[in-house]
């Protein structure tokens, strides 16, 4: 199996360099700097009164989350959901969820705050999985059947079978979580034939940027995505390894670095 590096530029190379030592480029562009060079089909235009704080959490965990939900699920109206794990991008599964109609939104987290985040973005019900079996509460809250679809935005094998094993007869488990490169997951080949339960993944959104982002900038304007409270907090420059240290703590949904 072969993975596109994401360390440079199309043309293989990079443009920062340290003592002589040639930097990488974070996922093909650049990493907290204020100019970066990038290849014309990563330029999207956006509106001019858009904050750019805003805009900058279009541009990674909100068209991720909420693209899962509509491109790679396509979660109908009255369905059941269930996202494992609720950060950045876990919320914006569970508000794409509440935006496509689904009836039941189940947040698992370990952490009480995150959770109660979950709600505020649409969540219907909760489960700390510090405290219960996440399956076991999950099958519970839909009478023992399962949901239709579930997300796994945490990046363990464990939880990945956890979400697959939520599912109800013909659901859907979607991995959003990266993991290390050799990490590997399975699932019981009995369930999946005989429940024809689908297992798949969604990196990105599942779709073009150019054509999702200004779908979720309407949104916005249109009062239906919640940008405003997914951004905890922003942080000058020099404050940048503060506020890894507070994601790291689980206290921001969202943190921008502001220059």
């Amino acid at each position: 199996m072969q993975v596109r590096s994401t360390g440079c530029l199309l043309d293989g190379t990079t443009r920062f360099r340290l003592d002589g030592e040639a930097i990488k480029h974070f996922c093909g562009v650049s990493s907290f700097s204020e100019y970066c060079v990038i290849p014309e089909r990563g330029v999207l235009k956006i509106p001019d009164d858009l904050p750019l704080d805003r805009a900058a959490l279009l541009g990674c965990a909100v068209v991720s989350g909420v693209g899962a939900v509509f491109n790679a699920a396509r979660v109908r109206p009255g369905s059941s959901v269930a996202v494992f794990g609720t950060g950045g991008v876990g919320l914006n599964v569970v508000q794409g969820a509440a935006i496509a109609g689904a009836e039941k939104i189940i947040a698992v987290d370990v952490l009480p705050n995150k959770l109660e985040w979950a709600r505020r973005f649409g969540a219907t019900h909760t489960v700390n999985a510090s405290t219960a079996n996440p399956v076991e509460q999950v099958r519970a809250l839909t009478g023992g059947k399962g949901v239709h679809y579930a997300f796994e935005v945490i990046g363990q094998p464990a939880t990945m079978r956890q979400a697959y094993e939520c599912l109800a007869k013909r659901g859907m488990a979607v991995v959003l979580g990266v993991t290390p490169m050799t990490a590997e997951v399975s699932v019981p080949a009995m369930s999946l034939v005989f429940e024809e339960r689908i297992l798949t993944g969604s990196i990105y959104g599942a779709g073009s940027p150019r054509i999702e982002i200004p779908k979720l900038i309407d949104l916005y304007r249109a009062g239906k995505l919640k940008l405003d409270e997914l951004l905890t907090r922003t942080y000058p420059f020099r404050q940048i390894n503060e506020a890894y240290a507070a994601l790291e703590r689980g206290e921001l949904a969202r943190g921008v670095v502001m220059f």
